[in-house]
């Protein structure tokens, strides 16, 4: 419905929200999740929320002054509802409540989906503001939803403000956090780059072929965080590791499965759905496989290295990956446009993984076995799926 210039101004405003979340989740990000068991609710919350508008506010102000205004307003209010659900989301993490993890997960999807398809043919707004709108919408509604099942938990004469607790949070919290924006800037400044040498309809387009690899990335993602949520509750290192090794192994081959229908799937068909102007999608996603599946396994081992506390090789080979895409970038790009994105982005997700990879498998035993799993581990995850 709104063509691939649409979809590229979608992905430059969403790009900018993440970059947003990154700042806000130094309190309301994987620092919450850390210390949900370590401290009492009412006493990590508040900083969270308290953050969640004023970096909600602050920095999209920051932003029109850079690029345009035209949907700041947007960006403002996407922010604050946004970082106040993560909260409480990852709220559930850390108290092991993986059920209210996935269900907000799929919710935030289907319900945004809703909302379009209300916004778009009953309300009848067709423009690009529909796809904010609805967006504002879902955030709202399941922000109140999750803060009733948060807050009616806490006692509220308990709420404090104590200045060691919130130091706490902000040592851990901006020390993962940072390791996660340099990743984002290795994933989405391809965008910027694209956008200032070809312009918004290539962003547009190759937009697509990373919403394919985000979307594959979903398996390894969950199984990060069920990890995450273990590592830290537990007190045993060699459990985590072999815990660590099983959940490696089931994002290789689930994400190499799905990679190879991806490419199974004829270029017609991509065209069909997202329209003539997506014709490039599935070699879109051919140069990023090998990128792809390489973060499906560095996913599993960060999150054990956030789990324990380990951050500075997050941050290592984050910036290995960047360098790498700043300088290449401003070669490739202008001569190959949306393919050179593709062969960068690529590159830059392989060497980073394999240096997590590589430190990873210093403190432990290397085994091929590690990516092949038992007859005992694939009986035991098909009853898990069935079950579920």
């Amino acid at each position: 419905m709104w063509g691939s210039e649409g979809k590229g101004v979608i992905s430059i405003v969403i790009a900018d929200l993440t970059i947003i979340s990154f700042f806000a989740n130094i309190f309301v990000g994987s620092s919450m999740s850390y210390f949900a068991s370590k401290f009492k609710v009412e006493q990590i919350l508040p900083f969270a929320y308290l953050w969640s508008v004023i970096v909600g506010i602050l920095i999209p102000v920051f932003f029109s002054f850079n690029h345009g205004s035209e949907y700041s307003n947007y960006l403002i209010v996407l922010s604050v509802l946004s970082s106040l659900l993560a909260t409480n989301v990852n709220l559930f993490v850390g108290q092991r409540n993986i059920k209210m993890f996935n269900l907000y997960t799929v919710l935030q999807q289907i319900i945004h989906i809703v909302f379009i398809v209300i916004i778009v043919y009953i309300v009848k707004i067709t423009s690009v503001d529909s796809y904010f709108i609805a967006q504002i919408s879902c955030f709202g509604l399941l922000f109140l939803v999750s803060a009733f099942q948060v807050l009616k938990q806490c006692n509220f004469k308990n709420i404090s403000f104590s200045k060691e607790i919130g130091s706490k949070l902000f040592d851990y919290g901006w020390k993962t956090q940072l390791s996660a924006f340099l990743q984002f800037l290795n994933n989405r400044l391809s965008f910027y780059f694209l956008e200032y040498f070809k312009g918004i309809v290539s962003v547009g387009v190759f937009s697509v072929g990373i919403a394919f690899s985000e979307a594959i990335w979903t398996v390894s993602r969950s199984l990060s965080v069920v990890l995450y949520a273990d590592v830290i509750n537990n007190k045993n290192s060699n459990d985590a590791i072999e815990k660590t090794k099983v959940s490696l192994r089931v994002s290789f081959l689930i994400t190499l499965l799905f990679i190879i229908i991806m490419l199974l799937i004829p270029a017609e068909v991509y065209s069909m759905i997202f329209g003539k102007d997506f014709n490039q999608t599935k070699e879109i996603v051919l140069f990023l496989s090998p990128g792809i599946l390489a973060i499906a396994v560095s996913n599993i081992i960060g999150y054990y290295f956030a789990g324990i506390n380990k951050l500075r090789i997050l941050n290592v080979k984050a910036i290995v990956g960047l360098i790498f895409t700043v300088i290449s970038s401003f070669f490739i790009i202008p001569k190959w446009g949306i393919k050179g994105a593709c062969v960068i982005t690529s590159i830059s997700y392989c060497l980073s993984s394999t240096l997590l990879f590589w430190r990873f498998y210093q403190i432990t035993d290397f085994h091929i076995k590690d990516f092949i799993l038992s007859k005992a581990e694939i009986n035991l995850l098909l009853k898990k799926v069935l079950k579920k």
